[in-house]
């Protein structure tokens, strides 16, 4: 397997053998989603992870998932409300629910969303199943609307806006909580939810300093507004997630699958690590195996270049949680038979991806580009890289090289960032003195742990001088066993 998968946490993961075995079928991220349970439920399963994964002897690093600024519905009776096709319907900050037979009002307790609610723009309401038109403008903390798509309304369902502007911060007094909560569990890397542009990424990694973190930052575009400011986002962000229900609430479905290739062609492009995610395999939160159409979408995500993909409600609360990994890690062993590294690098040019997205330095490139040539012309049995905080690796993977790729690091950190990284495996070593002792230790740990055999060749890229910064790699060379 080569494609990371990314797995939730939740109830359904909470007996300790269902998580063992998700950890044996592949799972390479453990995802904490804050935006359910209390602190005690993540930190008993952020432990477990880390205990199982360690009697394994296998990589998982741990994702905490920021809730942000999600917009929800207040309280209504306990059995939902019927909305009606065309029933008139009165959204209201400042009003509890009310219900007669000449109108309805639904509370919904968030007066920038209500003030964002000019006239004609929809209202989608889990996750668009039920939908309204606002037919007069906010008034008082109020607004007009008529049910175009009716159906059962619930207590604390979300609700979105299409298209409206709103000037509410990007991180919650919630998020706030939930940051320091995950510093103090040192979990691996941070997602935010709903980034609008590169400036919420920043004050992100500010409070993190402020906390003395250094986790990973994970930007979620789920936002036609991410989406162009996606150049930026790549050159402030470590690893990017096309959050595919949100970003299908506020754009059309229809463009949701353009808006994924161009996500993940630019992601290429940039060598930032990304997971698709959202629905990849729906219909096994109650079915033992996936429909067609969903095995066509994990298969056509890998293909597109997607470093992982990613499970939500299918293992969090899902009846078959191990099944899920597995079929996930069939579906895609299946599409990586038929990956072309051409393909992928006429993917990640300037003619799919925003000729402004970023890109590596010119003999970061040639660098790269030679080292996985190399190695496919010889016959290496692995490209080795050896990196202080994953640039050179990332560099490399973004080729989709044939050949596998491994990491050789003094940092903790860069060693839990590869879980994120196609095909790319680990190990943490001490820091060398010089490029020969680099050489000897690359050279040493290949035969210790079988990647190759006496008389083998490998492929060696670093950044020289040793200890001289980040992206910086400008050494390739190769060596015989």
């Amino acid at each position: 397997m080569r494609t990371k998968i990314v797995c939730t946490l939740g109830p359904a993961t909470d007996p300790e053998p269902v998580l063992r075995e998700m950890i044996r079928a592949g799972m390479d991220v453990a995802r904490v989603n804050f935006s359910h349970g209390t602190h005690d439920d993540h930190a008993r399963r952020i432990e477990m992870v880390r205990r199982i994964s360690r009697e394994e002897n296998r990589l998982v690093s741990v994702l905490g998932d920021l809730q942000g600024p999600k917009f929800r519905v207040g309280d209504v009776p306990a059995e939902g409300v019927k909305l009606a096709r065309d029933r008139a319907v009165t959204l209201s900050s400042r009003s509890a629910f009310i219900s007669s037979y000449e109108f309805t009002i639904v509370p919904l307790p968030h007066e920038d969303l209500i003030a964002a609610a000019a006239a004609g723009r929809r209202v989608l309401i889990d996750d668009g199943s039920i939908e309204l038109v606002v037919i007069s403008a906010p008034d008082n903390g109020s607004v007009l609307c008529r049910v175009v798509t009716g159906g059962t309304l619930l207590s604390h369902k979300g609700v979105a806006i299409p298209g409206a502007r709103l000037a509410v911060a990007s991180i919650t007094d919630k998020d706030r909580a939930d940051l320091q909560f995950a510093v103090s569990q040192k979990v691996d890397a941070v997602a935010l939810s709903f980034v609008r542009s590169a400036a919420d990424i920043r004050a992100l990694r500010s409070i993190l300093k402020d906390l003395n973190g250094d986790q990973l930052v994970v930007a979620k575009i789920e936002k036609p507004e991410a989406v162009d400011d996606l150049a930026n986002i790549l050159r402030e962000v470590d690893i990017i997630m096309v959050a595919r229900g949100d970003l299908g609430v506020e754009a059309p479905a229809e463009e949701v699958p353009f808006y994924q290739k161009k996500i993940i062609h630019s992601c290429l492009r940039a060598g930032v690590p990304v997971i698709t995610a959202t629905q990849m395999l729906q219909s096994m939160i109650h079915a033992p195996q996936p429909t067609r159409a969903e095995a066509s979408d994990v298969a056509n995500a890998v293909l597109d270049g997607t470093d992982a993909v990613m499970l939500s409600a299918e293992t969090a609360t899902g009846d078959y949680p191990v099944e899920s990994v597995r079929a996930l890690e069939r579906i895609a062993s299946r599409a990586e038979r038929d990956c072309s590294a051409d393909a992928f690098v006429s993917a990640s040019s300037a003619n799919l991806a925003d000729a402004n997205i970023p890109s590596p330095d010119a003999t970061t490139e040639a660098i790269t580009t030679a080292a996985v040539e190399v190695a496919r012309l010889i016959g290496a049995k692995v490209i080795v890289c050896t990196t202080r905080s994953g640039f050179t690796a990332r560099m490399v993977a973004r080729h989709r090289p044939s050949t596998p790729v491994i990491v050789i690091t003094s940092s903790a950190r860069t060693y839990q960032f590869t879980a994120f990284m196609w095909d790319v495996r680990a190990v943490v070593m001490q820091n060398y003195d010089s490029v020969d002792a680099m050489f000897e230790a690359a050279r040493q740990f290949v035969l210790a742990e079988n990647h190759a055999q006496p008389g083998d060749r490998i492929v060696i890229t670093a950044g020289a001088p040793l200890g001289g910064g980040s992206g910086k790699t400008n050494l390739i060379k190769v060596h015989t066993l």
